[in-house]
């Protein structure tokens, strides 16, 4: 009889040792999503003074767009460091708005359209710009796995025994992204 109390013992041990586990699991694929998310924004980042540069020879009198993209991509970076998802996703938002003002803004001057290292530039960013948007969404993805298997009983107990905190997902607050295009023939 004494072997029944072992094995249901086991069994126990080892369905608890897999909620853990399960857990750690999702706790590190976010971790991962984020990563991939620091990345890409670095990469945006680390183009955007090329970009100014590249304008600036073309658009001098742009100058208060050139600092606010400017301040708008210090800001990013500030945000990226203190690990603050919310601000992170702010100052993000802000240095988009930016980026497309300055775009709309090099709509005006053909030489700048016409130059090579601007159309690589845009070229580069507009690449960054979707695997920023894949890798957010492949982070809330698992955020959102994680956060549902934290809260599902009985796993919801082992989460808040072992402190495995909620995470956030990476929001998307600029309306006009949400807005769908308007097409006229």
């Amino acid at each position: 009889m004494w072997w029944i109390i072992i094995v249901v013992i086991a069994v126990l041990a080892g369905w608890i040792i897999g909620m853990f586990n399960g857990l750690v699991v999702l706790k590190n694929r976010v971790n991962e999503a984020a990563s991939d998310i620091d990345v890409q924004l670095k990469r945006r980042h680390d183009l955007i003074p090329n970009l100014v540069n590249t304008v600036q020879g073309y658009a001098q009198h742009e100058s208060e767009l050139l600092q606010k993209v400017t301040q708008a991509r210090s800001n990013a970076v500030s945000a990226s460091e203190s690990g603050d998802l919310a601000k992170k996703a702010d100052s993000e938002n802000v240095l988009t708005t930016a980026l497309r003002s300055l775009f709309a803004v090099a709509e005006n001057y053909p030489d700048l359209k016409a130059n090579q290292n601007f159309l690589a530039l845009q070229e580069e960013l507009s690449d960054t710009e979707n695997k920023i948007m894949s890798s957010r969404r492949f982070y809330n993805t698992n955020v959102r796995d994680y956060n549902t298997r934290r809260e599902i009983f009985p796993t919801s107990i082992m989460a808040q025994m072992f402190k495995f905190g909620p995470r956030e997902q990476f929001a998307l607050e600029d309306i006009k992204e949400r807005e769908l295009p308007e097409v006229k023939f």
